[in-house]
């Protein structure tokens, strides 16, 4: 049986990871469970793990996999374990971290800063197979290759390569593929604070950035996230 507290963490950890593709960060574990600090996650994790509920990657700080589900979860949400994120030792070359079955070629655009500026994102480079399960309804979709380490606290790590579902709006919390004063392009978490916008990054050497709301604009909202060993 599972505590009231971490049931609650191992539903958010998962409804995460079915909206991003990705795990939450500990801070945001940390207030949505409304925990003074993150000691308390850190427990709560080993509790689950312990339980064979979920397992950290190994050599990725912060990677987790859900291994299962309580029963009742998993008749309401259809749960399929899925690796998405971690650098195992024994995957096997050119291994993709989810179910590679039916699977969609989209244009992949070029490259997206986590990290640095660099130039927008603008004309397709190649074409890369994603699972079907991994695009969301009938939008365009694209990839991008990440360069940077802005983002590695939400899995996302130096040449992976984002899937992304094309759109022009984004919730506070969706990590998103924003232009930002029409030339450059990050990938960010997304934060509307009354009039202004702020990209954070996932990774504490790098700072929120603030912007006005005219000043950035929402190219889509991350999906997925595939990662060559």
């Amino acid at each position: 049986m599972l505590t009231k507290k971490q049931l609650e963490l191992l539903k958010f950890i998962h409804a995460r990871v079915q909206r991003d593709g990705v795990p939450p960060s500990f801070d945001e574990m940390k207030e949505a469970l409304d925990l003074r600090s993150k000691s308390g996650i850190h427990r709560l994790i080993t509790a689950l793990e312990e339980r064979g509920f979920i397992r950290r990657l190994a050599h990725r700080a912060r990677a987790l996999e859900i291994l299962k589900l309580p029963e009742a979860m998993e008749k309401t949400t259809g749960f399929t374990p899925r690796v998405i994120e971690g650098d195992r030792r024994d995957a096997p070359a050119n291994a993709m971290p989810v179910d590679t079955v039916d699977a969609i070629e989209v244009p992949v655009m070029g490259r997206i800063a986590a990290g640095v500026p660099i130039e927008a994102i603008s004309e397709i480079s190649h074409n890369v197979a994603v699972p079907g399960t991994m695009l969301q309804g009938n939008g365009h979709h694209y990839a991008l290759e990440v360069k940077g380490d802005s983002m590695i606290d939400a899995g996302i790590n130096d040449g992976d390569v984002v899937v992304i579902r094309e759109g022009i709006t984004a919730d506070n919390g969706d990590i998103v593929v924003a232009i930002v004063e029409g030339y450059e392009a990050t990938l960010k978490r997304f934060r509307r604070k009354g009039s202004a916008i702020a990209l954070e990054a996932a990774n504490p050497a790098y700072e929120t950035r603030v912007f006005r709301g005219d000043q950035v604009k929402v190219q889509g909202r991350l999906v997925g996230l595939i990662r060559t060993y």
